[in-house]
This record gives C-alpha cells, sequence and structure tokens, in this order.
C-alpha cells in the first residue's frame, strides 16, 4: 500500500499543500472548518509527516548538529544532556559527533553536518581549545558559523567573533585555590592539562594570580600539566611526593587528575585531606561517589548545555544572541580538602 504524502493529504481537502503544513506545525492561522477537514484526513490516514519533505516546506530539519571532543570524558555526556532536555522542548533532535580530539574528523562531521542540512551546531573542544589554532581550522568553522548557526562552548578561536557560551574557567580556579589558602595551605602544586590547550593556560595564569594576590610564592616545579586522564594524574601526583619538598595541597585541572592523585597519594601511605588536601574541576558525577568525595569546582556542565540550546535557537529564530554568555562556576566542598596539619 503507498504511503500518504502530504500532497495526498492537500489534494483530497482541497487546500495547498503550504497550508496543510501550518496546520502540522502550527505555524499560522488556518480557518476553523479547513483546520478540522485537515485534522480529520490526518487521523484517517494516520498521517506521519516525512522529515525531509517537511525540511523542503520550512527549510528547517529539526536537527541539531553536536561535535565533542571524547565521550569517555563525563563532562561532555552531561552537557550534551542539558542540551537534549532543553532542545526537547522545540522538538528538535541531535546529531552526534565524537571527534575524539582528532582536527581531521572535526572536518568532516562539519561537511557531513552541512550536507545533513542542520538547524544549528554546538561544538565543544577539540580547536576551539587550542592556545594556536591552525588557520584553515580557524576559517573552516568560521564559514560554517557564516551559513549555520553555531555556539562554541567552553572554548574560543581567536580573531573571530563567534557566538560562545562558557563557564569563567579563571573564576573558579581562583575559588577552588582561595579555598585551599583559607583552610591553612601555603605551598600549594597544580597538576593535569595539555600546555597548547587554552582549558590549562587560562587555569594555570589564574592560579599563578591567586597565590600572587595572596603574597605566596609558586614553585615552577610543583606545577605539572601533562593530559586530563586519571592515570597522567596518577603519574603526576606520584612526581610531586618523590621530591624532597612537597606541598600540602593540590590544585587538579580536572576531576579526572584529581582522582588519580587521590590514588596515588593513598597508595603511597597518605591520609585524605589529613597528609594531602586535592581540589578538582568540573563536579562529574564519579567526584560524589568517589572515597572521599571530591572537593571540586562546578562548571553547571548541565545548565552549560541548556543555556547553549537557548542562545542557539534564538540565533536560529534570527534574534540578536550576545557574543559571550558566562555562567558563574560554584565550589563545591566535599572530603578531599581540609585543614593544613600543623
Amino acid at each position: 500500500m503507498r504511503q500518504v504524502t502530504i500532497y495526498d493529504i492537500a489534494k483530497e481537502a482541497n487546500v495547498s499543500v503550504s497550508t496543510v503544513s501550518r496546520v502540522l506545525n502550527d505555524t499560522a492561522p488556518v480557518k476553523g472548518s479547513t483546520r478540522a477537514k485537515i485534522e480529520e484526513l490526518i487521523q484517517k490516514y494516520n498521517f506521519q509527516p516525512n522529515a525531509m519533505a517537511r525540511s523542503l516546506l520550512t527549510n528547517e530539519t529539526g536537527i541539531i548538529g553536536v561535535i565533542v571532543p571524547d565521550l569517555t570524558n563525563p563532562f561532555f555526556p552531561e552537557v550534551f544532556a542539558g542540551a537534549e532536555e532543553k532542545a526537547q522542548q522545540s522538538g528538535h533532535t541531535f546529531l552526534l559527533s565524537n571527534s575524539i580530539g582528532d582536527y581531521a574528523k572535526e572536518s568532516q562531521y562539519l561537511s557531513i553536518l552541512r550536507e545533513k542540512r542542520v538547524d544549528g551546531l554546538i561544538f565543544l573542544g577539540g580547536r576551539i581549545n587550542l592556545k594556536q589554532c591552525d588557520d584553515h581550522l580557524v576559517q573552516e568553522l568560521v564559514q560554517f558559523a557564516s551559513v549555520i548557526p553555531t555556539v562554541l562552548i567552553n572554548g574560543a578561536l581567536r580573531g573571530t567573533d563567534l557566538v560562545r557560551v562558557a563557564t569563567d574557567e579563571s573564576a573558579g580556579t581562583t575559588l577552588a585555590v582561595r579555598h585551599l589558602i583559607e583552610l591553612g595551605h601555603t605551598e600549594i602544586g597544580f597538576i593535569g592539562g595539555e600546555s597548547h590547550m587554552t582549558t590549562t593556560l587560562n587555569k594555570l595564569r589564574a592560579f599563578r594570580k591567586t597565590m600572587n594576590e595572596e603574597g605566596l610564592d609558586v614553585r615552577e616545579d610543583w606545577l605539572l600539566p601533562n593530559s586530563f586522564s586519571i592515570d597522567s594524574g596518577k603519574h603526576q601526583m606520584l612526581k610531586l611526593l618523590a621530591m624532597k619538598e612537597k606541598p600540602t595541597a593540590v590544585f587538579c585541572v580536572n576531576d579526572y587528575t584529581a582522582i588519580g592523585a587521590i590514588k596515588a597519594s593513598v597508595e603511597s601511605g597518605l591520609t585524605i585531606p589529613d597528609d594531602m588536601s586535592i581540589v578538582g574541576f568540573d563536579d562529574i558525577p564519579l567526584a560524589h561517589h568517589f572515597i572521599p568525595e571530591l572537593t571540586t569546582v562546578s562548571q553547571q556542565a548541565h545548565e552549560l548545555g541548556k543555556t547553549a540550546v537557548t542562545v542557539l535557537k534564538a540565533m536560529m529564530n534570527q534574534e540578536k544572541v550576545k557574543k559571550l554568555t558566562s555562567l558563574a562556576p560554584q565550589l563545591i566542598v566535599r572530603q578531599s580538602s581540609g585543614p593544613r596539619r600543623g
């Protein structure tokens, strides 16, 4: 049996296809008797509009593209969950792409998303977190954004004015370091993060600034960037613990490195937080369930996703939006930080 189309509905109701579309999408007033006739036919044939046909009529697909760098990192799924919650309210769905930190994959996904005629794009990580991004990668995303509304989350491309939604990572770092100082710690280390990534550099800069403002020395040998993984946090913490002079507290670039730092400390015979205070960043779900529970800085990941979709939908409706929407971080004090001994 042939599937009924919007054209069949329009022909039997003796109206235009655009009138049927207005009833289906409730985008404009339709005469009551005409609407009733169309709705009766929709029920009679159990008509389900074809997404591709609808996109030809409305110039919208109802799909938002999302590019993330690492789905194994709980922070990114949490952002996505917030975005999905907000998008469902307007009937939008997502096409999710995991680039695994590969800039060539990002380029492939940008091409695919453009072919799929997505209504908008949310972009996280990868090239937008590079200290120095190759010009062709910058121009590729700028060109995409000139055609399809695009929002960057927690990142930027130097020399562009692409729309951004971000948690203030510098303010979050300051909250964490001042928390440790208020607990009496004056000798504080820094662990994790890749040196070519802006998220690491921003936190390092804020770390130095806060320590200097409090009149405390920054020990260069206690600043140990590497990567964002649990193994990296463990490896770098073991380096710190092998030194003759050690800090009494450590700020970690994210929760994964903080968990690694705690594991290394405990395996080395230390008690957290009595012998060493450790603070993370992100407030991933594991932070609350790890033992000891992790003191960390919340980026409000869920709210980041919701806010990004709100801004993106405004852009899709051709409304004016701010170039930067900033969210305030929150310090979450749990068990891994405590007063300095002695």
